[in-house]
């Protein structure tokens, strides 16, 4: 790890965090990590765009679409006719 980061817990919540750390077979920090992992991700809305323009432009590319026909069928949304 690269750095560290330091909190102030209360004693019970800390033990009863080992505690079920140990019975997953992890470390507290292993789960303080994934913790801090899914808030961020659970709050980040950049990544979620940017994972939903990759998960497009995947099916788009899977599906031969060009970009002249996204315009196209931008413009009949557009229009009304889609």
């Amino acid at each position: 790890m690269s750095t560290q980061m330091v909190i102030r817990i209360e004693p019970q919540l800390k033990d009863k965090v080992s505690r079920l750390a140990r019975t997953e077979g992890k470390t507290t920090s292993e789960v303080v990590r994934e913790l801090l992992e899914d808030y961020v991700a659970s709050r980040d809305i950049a990544a979620s765009v940017d994972g939903l323009w990759e998960r497009i432009g995947r099916r788009l590319a899977r599906e031969d679409v060009t970009s002249e026909g996204v315009a196209e069928a931008i413009r009949e949304v557009r229009r009304g006719k889609a």
